[in-house]
């Protein structure tokens, strides 16, 4: 196993880390600004109620992308398997 294989893997796995996260992340950062904007009108400052409409959007950002991101890790799970006898040197 070589450096730039490494480096391949790593650079893979980072990347489908970010895609995985990255709707998790930016749902629960548009409805916290719009919450944050809301208590900034209204001027009630109420922890709670900025993190339960978060949590209810991550959880259905969840289901909505949930299938996406399994079939995403799977897939990513298989090619790095395949690559395991070139790894080696065994192919």
């Amino acid at each position: 196993m070589n450096t730039s294989a490494v480096m391949d893997i790593m650079v893979r796995g980072l990347m489908l880390t970010a895609e995985l996260a990255a709707p998790i992340v930016v749902t629960a950062l548009v409805v916290g600004f719009a919450i944050s904007l809301v208590q900034s009108i209204t001027q009630i400052q109420e922890v709670t109620l900025s993190f339960v409409p978060k949590a209810i959007a991550v959880a259905i950002a969840l289901v909505v992308c949930g299938q996406w991101m399994i079939s995403e890790l799977v897939s990513f799970t298989h090619v790095i398997f395949d690559k395991i006898p070139s790894l080696l040197g065994g192919g």
